[in-house]
């Protein structure tokens, strides 16, 4: 997985700022923010990854399946 840039970074830590604000009514800087992004990411990227991973094979499977019967009804009987 490539790292995230700057930006991506910039961009969640404001997300999480707001999360709190909004939702917590907390203030939070962005030392605690990108230490939550920092948490997220090493203690719960792979479970969402992975979990990607997964629905994709389930479709790609599914496709194969449907491509295999569109097939079988093309052939000359």
């Amino acid at each position: 997985m490539k790292p995230l840039t700057k930006e991506e970074k910039n961009q969640m830590m404001i997300a999480i700022q707001r999360f709190f604000a909004e939702e917590r009514e907390e203030e939070i800087g962005e030392l605690a923010a990108i230490n939550i992004l920092e948490f997220i990411t090493k203690n719960l990227g792979s479970y969402y990854y992975n979990q990607g991973v997964r629905d994709s094979r389930n479709i790609a499977v599914q496709r194969s399946q449907l491509l295999e019967e569109d097939l079988f009804a093309l052939e000359k009987r």
